[in-house]
């Protein structure tokens, strides 16, 4: 029923046979210890994930690293101390456990911050799940079998005439693994600006207003995220980068917030 609040305002009252509006609920207040108490589960579940993925990924370390010579053109990887060789392969089987529970991971953050999202807004939420799912799997793909293949077979001929290459197992596999991770993260982004575009947060006036700022972030953003400061590589991770951001900017176009 319409409150006599509501009248005076001047609020129309539904017709007889319209169901009223449903109610945006939150969950009940949580005390500090709920909190971390719930922090403390989500990242449990996210651990656990990661160990599975980890067993996983210690039997497909070597063919991976066989498949990460043959793409990148580079003859052989080389080991200098004892205990690289086996460092690499459990850095190797590690970055594979992460990139196997990512799903899991943002499942468990978005469990986390749901207690102070309203019903709708949880409902896009759980919706853009398995999203973020296919662009991180495709900017893992875009980096495997595009962008680092290509940032390695230049290095390893920059310079052939003067240099002869000969790359360390753990540097070759930091290089490639690292790029993976996060150009798989960067890929995510068009699908969380619009979930905050959604959620009413950003807007695409105002994502385009900051452009220049955007620009900056990104490149500063490309320099952490390559392992070599070469502008090179940086071009290739700030360029997918700016795009994504470009796409979010159009998709939020398409946001109408809740």
């Amino acid at each position: 029923m319409v409150s006599l609040l509501d009248r005076v305002r001047g609020q129309p009252a539904p017709q007889p046979n319209e169901p009223e509006p449903e109610p945006e609920e939150f969950y009940k207040e949580m005390t500090l210890q709920e909190h971390l108490e719930e922090l403390r589960t989500r990242l449990i579940y996210a651990l656990l994930a990661v160990a599975v993925g980890f067993v996983i990924g210690l039997a497909l370390a070597f063919p991976t690293m066989r498949l990460i010579i043959r793409m990148s053109g580079i003859e052989r990887l080389y080991a200098i101390t004892p205990t690289e060789s086996f460092i690499t392969y459990t850095k190797v089987a590690l970055y594979l456990g992460i990139g196997f529970a990512m799903p899991m991971i943002v499942y468990q953050l978005v469990r986390f911050l749901a207690p102070g999202l309203t019903r709708k807004e949880k409902r896009y939420l759980y919706r853009a799940l398995p999203f973020v799912s296919i662009m991180f799997v495709a900017g893992v793909a875009f980096a495997f079998f595009v962008l680092v293949p290509r940032a390695l077979s230049f290095l390893s001929h920059f310079g052939g005439s003067v240099f002869e290459a000969q790359f360390r197992a753990e540097e070759v596999v930091s290089f490639y693994m690292t790029l993976l991770l996060w150009v798989g993260v960067v890929f995510e982004l068009p699908v969380v600006i619009f979930i905050l575009a959604k959620l009413g947060i950003v807007s695409a006036k105002r994502l385009a207003s900051l452009r220049k700022f955007a620009i900056l972030i990104i490149a500063v953003a490309a320099a952490l995220i390559t392992p070599t400061p070469d502008p090179f590589n940086m071009f290739l991770v700030a360029a997918p980068m700016y795009l994504l951001y470009e796409l979010g900017v159009l998709l939020a176009r398409f946001a109408k917030p809740v």
